[in-house]
């Protein structure tokens, strides 16, 4: 005879969290989903969501919190010859180019974090690592600490360029992510010079060559 040991339900996972979260808060709204809601939808007791998450506005994080992971083993392989900022655009690029079918889970996301101010207290930490993956980068190529000065404005200025990208991306809904920072880095590696290009170089419009959605 074969016995059911009690525990969490099979397949139960950060991910599976994520996703139950973040139908709830979207259906009934964040302050009036408790983690008891979410580990019922989950089949698993509010005990058990907290050897996941410690609060219920960490979970939208996960992702976030992936792609830093992402971007600190992107940089890693980058040959030497790439020059700084060319690589950490291509590199951050890279990390947020998403299928079609996945599109609309990180506008919901992302919409979700920029308008609970609950969910927006928490960015703090999470903004900081990212943050770090990037000037650690460029602390390593130009042989300086991490917290020396121009690795650190290289990972703030970074940062701020891809919140804006994010930001026109989630009010204008016209085209790809990636075409928003790719214009944003762009700019920033060429000094804001010719809407981000080299002069002589064709600035393409939002959604050329990629494809709206």
């Amino acid at each position: 005879m074969t016995t059911t040991r009690p525990g969490r339900p099979r397949g139960t996972s950060k991910r599976d969290l994520e996703l139950i979260a973040m139908r709830l808060f979207s259906d009934q709204g964040f302050d009036h989903t408790t983690v008891e809601h979410i580990a019922a939808a989950a089949g698993i007791s509010g005990r058990t969501f907290f050897r996941y998450f410690p609060s219920k506005a960490e979970v939208l994080w996960h992702q976030f919190d992936a792609e830093v992971d992402a971007l600190r083993a992107a940089f890693a392989t980058v040959p030497a010859e790439v020059p700084l900022m060319t690589a950490v655009r291509e590199v951050v690029v890279q990390a947020n180019t998403y299928r079609a079918e996945d599109v609309e889970e990180l506008r919901t996301r992302m919409h979700l974090i920029a308008s609970v101010p609950a969910l927006a207290a928490t960015a703090g930490p999470h903004y900081d690592a990212w943050e770090r993956a990037v000037s650690d980068f460029a602390a390593h190529r130009l042989g300086e600490p991490p917290d020396a000065l121009l690795p650190m404005a290289v990972g703030r200025t970074t940062l701020a360029a891809a919140r804006a990208a994010f930001d026109a991306w989630l009010r204008q809904a016209d085209a790809d992510l990636t075409v928003y920072l790719d214009r944003a880095l762009s700019a920033l590696e060429h000094g804001f010079a010719v809407g981000g290009r080299t002069p002589g170089e064709q600035t393409p419009g939002l959604g050329a060559d990629r494809g709206g959605v």
